[in-house]
């Protein structure tokens, strides 16, 4: 179990703010059961995942990549929030937080009941067509055949691929949290992908205390006011449980 004392601290300063915002990564959803989408485990077959979700693969290679997003609809399908999620939604509600900034595309978030969710790199809870933009329900992805519009043109994952801009609309309002924010709570993110590493800093510029919870270091820990090592759902959990009994 952490420090209490840090866990203490981080209750007075969640009490004490008047604008929390969460960052999440990855590691909030490996509990849930999904993988680390840089892991090399064997549900991505050996091969590397980061040149699958490509747009290069969907122009070239699109039978792997359609094959690639159902696997991972798949396994998004047998997942669940889990109690740090549904926390996370809980601590909204009372207004506790005002804001979740994810990198994560899976949706556990708005599942578990959460409103406020920025999600940076797109979502795979819906297919986007390429030419006209109509959206579809991720269902469409399923099938063995390439997904098309009623347009003709191909649809994609609501995911943000390696080559395409992040969302300008997603960042612009990230931005406006990070900046509103007096307290900025990292949840299982290594702070390595730009430009989304870039919000914690923005928020501590503007004088928020930064607080980041990772089971490993990360690059930013010399810039937080307060470190906290373990799983989302523990230190969720943890957290929670001292804001209903302070004793």
């Amino acid at each position: 179990m952490q420090d209490r004392d840090k866990l203490e601290i981080l209750v007075d300063w969640l009490l004490k703010s008047t604008h929390t915002v969460i960052f999440t990564g990855a590691g909030m959803s490996t509990e849930a059961g999904l993988p680390d989408f840089r892991s090399k485990t064997g549900l991505w077959k050996q091969k590397d995942p980061t040149k699958l979700a490509s747009v290069e693969a969907m122009n070239q290679n699109p039978e792997e990549f359609y094959e690639f997003y159902r696997m991972r609809l798949a396994t998004l399908g047998e997942a669940s929030p889990h109690k740090g999620h549904k926390i996370l939604a809980l601590w909204e509600k009372d207004r506790l937080i005002q804001a979740i900034i994810t990198q994560n595309v899976d949706g556990l978030h708005h599942r578990a009941g959460s409103n406020r969710v920025i999600e940076l790199h797109g979502t795979l809870r819906e297919a986007v067509c390429l030419k006209c933009k109509q959206v579809y329900p991720p269902q469409v992805l399923e099938g063995e055949s390439i997904p098309r519009c009623s347009c003709g043109q191909m649809l994609k994952p609501g995911v943000i691929l390696f080559g395409e801009m992040l969302p300008q609309e997603a960042l612009r309002q990230a931005d406006i949290e990070s900046r509103r924010s007096h307290l900025f709570i990292v949840i299982g993110s290594s702070l390595e992908v730009s430009p989304a590493n870039f919000f914690p800093l923005e928020a501590k510029g503007v004088g928020a205390k930064l607080v980041i919870i990772n089971l490993e270091p990360t690059d930013m820990d010399d810039q937080a006011d307060l470190l906290i090592r373990g799983k989302a759902g523990e230190i969720l959990d943890y957290l929670n449980k001292i804001l209903k009994d302070p004793d």
